[in-house]
């Protein structure tokens, strides 16, 4: 069943066409990759489904809802979570105390009733812990709890920023070029959590430069090049698509796919 789907979604920025008329589909329980050179439009896409950016034309279906014009805060309570390019932690906390930050854009308590510590507050505290303890060790993560997230490497930084849209619940994760600045040995363990993110339930949306880690986890890939998609399927036909070949990769990479 399809969870999302854009049609003919355009925005402009003055004379420039970031995104230009996409339309695609992703379906429950997919692993789906949007992948470009510099430029394409991903990020700009990224933004429109995350209500970050509204487009100029077309339309977001999430779960047979139009959320185009939706704040980002009901995006997030409708489902959809995501990450950025860049890490956005809280640097002095502990990676579980990240985690639950990213609980609480979905709890009942407000500041009111959290600093009353009604009984039931209490409860949804203890509850939150330990889901983000869960979360934790779903991504790898588990032995890390108790350190400061300024403190962590790189690669454990990203799987944390994973871990803490995860505790929003989503239905559709996003994630903006998870493997950015990664190691061999740290992509691997991203898709790992990938897979396991994916086989809890979890739809995912991912762009990503990362060539090996696409082909690897993707179900189907959606090309943008100058705003425009110039291609959609599963790797295998990606790979041998002469658009995306000249587009994006370049003739003699073409192997490397």
């Amino acid at each position: 069943m399809s969870l999302l789907q854009v049609r003919s979604v355009t925005k402009r920025f003055g004379g420039l066409t970031a995104v230009d008329d996409v339309s695609f589909d992703v379906f429950e329980g997919a692993i789906k990759a949007v992948i470009g050179p510099n430029g394409a439009g991903k990020t700009t896409l990224f933004n429109i489904l995350t209500a970050f950016d509204r487009p100029d034309e077309g339309s977001v279906m999430f779960d047979a809802a139009d959320i185009v014009g939706w704040p980002p805060q009901r995006i997030v309570r409708a489902g959809i979570a995501r990450t950025f390019q860049n890490t956005q932690l809280f640097e002095e906390m502990s990676a579980l105390e990240n985690v639950m930050t990213g609980a609480h854009a979905v709890t009942r308590a407000g500041f009111l009733s959290a600093a009353l510590r009604l009984p039931w507050t209490v409860r949804e505290e203890r509850d939150v812990a330990e889901e983000a303890g869960r979360l934790l060790r779903l991504v790898g993560l588990g032995q890390w709890a108790d350190a400061y997230a300024a403190d962590l490497p790189h690669g454990l930084r990203r799987l944390l920023e994973i871990a803490r849209a995860l505790a929003t619940k989503p239905r559709l994760l996003l994630l903006d070029e998870p493997a950015a600045g990664l190691n061999t040995a740290e992509t691997a363990a991203l898709a790992d959590a990938l897979y396991r993110i994916r086989d809890r339930g979890v739809t995912i949306l991912i762009v990503e430069h990362d060539m090996g880690l696409v082909m690897e986890v993707s179900d189907e890939i959606v090309v943008l090049d100058r705003g425009a998609k110039i291609a959609e399927g599963p790797p295998r036909l990606i790979q041998k698509d002469p658009a995306v070949i000249a587009a994006y990769l370049g003739e003699e990479d073409a192997d490397e796919l």
